[in-house]
């Protein structure tokens, strides 16, 4: 077909697979050459991008959007700008997107890109620090994106051929890679609290508890004898938090439950497994709270997300 109707094809493929982006091309679409290749694994939809230079954007906010972009160039070089950064993107290296706030990104030679998009709870709670490394290049030479660059490649090229299931399971792998990426980048970045000999202890007992969050025995009075004081003062540490150690152990087991199940679907462990996993101990419990926090029932929450990553 001519060069501008492929342009425009590839546009809406783009549109239809990754988001509802804007897209220009600076050297026009009389001549536009381009491939995109697409699938799916687990709650990840997987793209390909091979083109002449373009751009792709998103001018306005759509909040209802939800979903993050996890971007490897492959070859080429780009630009990304979100958030009030701008940073050059190079072969060999890693961004983040999340497309419910305005991005641009340009490539300014022609390129391959692999982008996995994915939904923004996956990461758990993770997710709301998302927006440190928004416009920034990730260099995958060391750290945590070292080991998510050639699972992210492998998955998105299909150069090896995976059962749906441990498809499945390599997303969600992906998805709690990605989320480390976010807390190792983001560090302390917005954490303008000084340290005190209280913010240290508080520090110390969150730490506590994810290391044990799996643990059915983790109690408030377990982690008072682990640190050594009395039930009442670690009480009274909290007085001027906004939840309880009770409050806080059940939000963070809660979390970790709805993220397993959003990013494993129906090929991972039945509900009960999952809810046993993080230490809940009873099945109707563990509805009951679940639904108090996110407004639905696990398996509503499970069926929501798969319906949701069908379009």
């Amino acid at each position: 077909m001519p060069g501008a109707d492929r342009a425009r094809e590839w546009e809406r493929a783009v549109r239809r697979r990754l988001a509802p982006v804007e897209m220009t091309f600076p050297a026009g679409t009389a001549g536009f050459r381009g491939t995109l290749g697409s699938g799916d694994a687990g709650r990840l939809r997987l793209l390909s991008m091979r083109a002449a230079p373009l751009r792709l954007s998103r001018p306005a906010p759509a909040a209802e959007d939800g979903r993050l972009v996890l971007l490897v160039q492959q070859e080429g070089t780009g630009a990304i700008r979100q958030d009030g950064r701008e940073d050059v993107v190079r072969s060999g290296q890693l961004a983040l997107l999340d497309l419910s706030r305005p991005f641009a990104l340009d490539q300014h030679t022609p390129f391959h890109l692999y982008a996995l998009r994915m939904p923004e709870r996956s990461l758990g709670p993770s997710a709301r620090r998302v927006r440190h490394l928004t416009g920034r290049a990730i260099p995958a030479g060391e750290g945590v994106a070292a080991l998510l660059r050639p699972l992210a490649t492998g998955l998105a090229s299909g150069t090896t051929a995976f059962a749906d299931h441990v498809k499945d399971r390599l997303a969600g792998h992906l998805a709690d890679l990605v989320a480390t990426l976010v807390d190792e980048q983001a560090g302390g970045q917005g954490d303008s609290t000084p340290d005190t000999p209280r913010t240290l202890l508080l520090a110390a007992i969150r730490a506590h508890i994810e290391a044990h969050l799996r643990d059915p025995a983790l109690s408030p009075a377990r982690i008072a004898e682990a640190h050594g004081f009395s039930l009442r003062y670690l009480h009274a540490l909290f007085e001027d938090e906004d939840t309880t150690v009770h409050r806080l152990i059940q939000q963070r087991r809660i979390e970790e439950c709805a993220r397993e199940l959003l990013r494993r679907g129906r090929a991972g462990r039945t509900i009960s497994a999952v809810a046993r996993g993080w230490g809940f101990k009873n099945a109707a419990h563990f509805s009951r709270v679940f639904k108090s926090v996110y407004g639905c029932s696990p398996s509503e929450w499970r069926d929501a997300a798969a319906k949701e990553d069908a379009s």
